[in-house]
């Protein structure tokens, strides 16, 4: 009986875990960062930068420090993060890659069937 308990609690766990791809998009990052974290304008490419830099600087920025203007804006979003979730969202930017030859967002339109309007 315990057993079924735990394997159920374990089940429900991971179930309500989220994937670090939805936090980034559940977060709105992908609004400064880009869907794939090239980054706009601005705001810095989080794509392909090593885990230990993005983690370093996920938990600097949950406690407040930031040299750059715009790490003010980030603050409040690393505050919102739990420390496993900071984990999670450095280790998965670190794996993105850079996407060469061609523009990233053409990828995704590339099959030509249609413009999308109505």
């Amino acid at each position: 009986m315990k057993k079924i308990i735990f394997i159920g609690l374990l089940a429900s766990l991971l179930a309500n875990a989220e994937t670090a791809d939805n936090l980034y998009l559940k977060n709105a990052c992908n609004s400064c960062h880009g869907m794939y974290g090239e980054g706009i304008g601005a705001s810095p490419r989080l794509q392909g930068q090593s885990e230990a830099v993005l983690l370093r600087r996920l938990k600097n920025l949950k406690q407040g420090k930031t040299r750059t203007a715009f790490g003010n804006i980030m603050i409040s979003f690393a505050k919102n993060l739990s420390d496993e979730e900071i984990v999670n969202m450095a280790k998965y930017l670190s794996t993105l890659k850079r996407v060469e030859g061609k523009e990233i967002y053409e990828l995704e339109y590339e099959d030509n069937t249609g413009d999308g309007s109505s």
